[in-house]
């Protein structure tokens, strides 16, 4: 038998990223040496979603594989992003690693970003769950026994009420029809707490929802920006969390 290839897994706490995982950990072509999360260094909570990094280290522990916490400005420029991306990969090549997972679905433009900047240091893009069919996904998920929570919704896509709840089928016959039921356009974020990767579930309370809405860049060319978005009228919805202790 050849050795298996040394990667890192980009893990955000989500289901997505659990439902990869759960996959990749079956392919003996590859050995996970890491789980590399990006933490927002002023709130240490996870990007985007929102969750404690106490959560998070939870989830590594249960998961048993070593956690790498890359902290990230809020709101970094692409230079800022790009720049602790790079070290951070670098130091993880001195390890022989040379392979990073991915759970995305079908953004063609966001995988060809990543593929690209890998290729600059070395490293080569895996996406295990490319081009399967949202719907397929997240039945797959359920059936397996993973459990996860909404901790963000983007109110251009979904109302309050959808923030806090768990992923089921009622969850997913609720979802209006411009919505992935994967969330893959960033309609929401989520939090896993139990599943076949696990060897326990991550305990946690239900704590306060909030909204949040961010500004929109000064600068008129916001193309810097690591959250960059063409819709122009991206900064005009907010977000609302339900926060986890």
């Amino acid at each position: 038998m050849s050795t298996p290839k040394k990667a890192l897994f980009n893990w955000s706490s989500g289901k997505d990223s659990a439902l990869t995982l759960y996959k990749i950990l079956q392919n003996p072509e590859f050995k996970i040496e890491c789980l590399l999360t990006s933490v927002n260094q002023q709130y240490q909570r996870i990007s985007m979603h929102g969750v404690r990094v106490e959560l998070l280290q939870a989830q590594a522990e249960s998961i048993g594989i070593p956690l790498k916490i890359m902290q990230v400005p809020e709101m970094p420029t692409m230079e800022v992003y790009e720049t602790v991306m790079t070290e951070t990969l670098t130091e993880l090549k001195k390890q022989g690693i040379m392979y990073s997972v991915f759970g995305d679905i079908f953004l063609k433009d966001l995988r060809k970003y990543r593929e690209e900047q890998l290729a600059r240091i070395g490293f080569e893009g895996v996406f295990p769950i490319w081009k399967i069919p949202s719907l397929d996904l997240i039945q797959e998920f359920i059936s397996l026994g993973f459990k996860t929570i909404v901790v963000c919704v983007n109110e251009r896509y979904l109302d309050k009420s959808f923030v806090g709840r768990i992923i089921d089928q009622d969850f997913i016959n609720d979802l209006p029809e411009n919505v992935d039921v994967c969330g893959e356009n960033g309609e929401f974020h989520t939090f896993t707490f139990d599943g076949p990767i696990f060897s326990k579930p991550i305990d946690f309370e239900i704590g306060e929802i909030v909204y949040r809405k961010y500004e929109k860049p000064k600068s008129q060319d916001s193309s810097n920006k690591a959250c960059d978005t063409s819709a122009t009228d991206a900064f005009d919805f907010g977000f609302w969390y339900c926060d986890l202790i």
